[in-house]
Parts: C-alpha cells; structure tokens; sequence
C-alpha cells in the first residue's frame, strides 16, 4: 500500500513540473520569444496544454477576472501541494502502522 502512495506522489511530483513547463511556454509564446510557425514548438505547446488544461478549466471557471492575469497555475500548484502533504502527514502514517 505504501509503494501505491509512493507512485501517487511521484505523480503529482511530475504534474508540478508539467504546470510549471506550461506557465513558462505560455509566456515564451505570448512574448514572441519562441517561433510560433515552428511546427515542434506548436506541438509541445498542444501537448502542455492538453496535459494541463483539464485541471485548470474548473479553477479558471470560479477565478474572477483579473484583466488578462491567469493565476490558475498557482492555485492548482497549491492545491498539489496541500494534497502532498494530506498523503504525507495523515495518509501514509496509517498505512504504515505508526
């Protein structure tokens, strides 16, 4: 049972990083820094948006309007955070019969 939390929260270890990559290529494409007709960095920008966007989509419906300010990632990173750490203080003390 511990090794299936174990895999839960390198999961969602891996997902921070994913948000992270995606709120970085969202500035990158929205600055023109990266080429926007280069077909490569149009397919990672689709897979990072596919990745993330299904999470995101239910915080950007209750966040209010910020005037073009998206912190939808941020809360998104705090609620993996607080969901590590429910697993890591409460979760994984059970299982293991401490």
């Amino acid at each position: 049972m511990t090794a299936l939390f174990n895999v839960i929260l390198l999961a969602l270890e891996l997902y921070t990083y994913v948000i992270i990559a995606s709120a970085i290529f969202s500035w990158l494409y929205a600055f023109n820094i990266v080429n926007s007709s280069n077909q490569i960095i149009n397919s990672i920008g689709r897979v990072l948006y596919n990745l993330t966007e299904p999470a995101l989509r239910p915080i950007r419906r209750f966040m209010p309007d910020l005037g073009g300010i998206d912190i939808s990632p941020v809360i998104l990173l705090l609620g993996i955070i607080f969901l590590r750490q429910i697993i890591v203080i409460n979760v994984l003390p059970m299982v293991r019969g401490y």
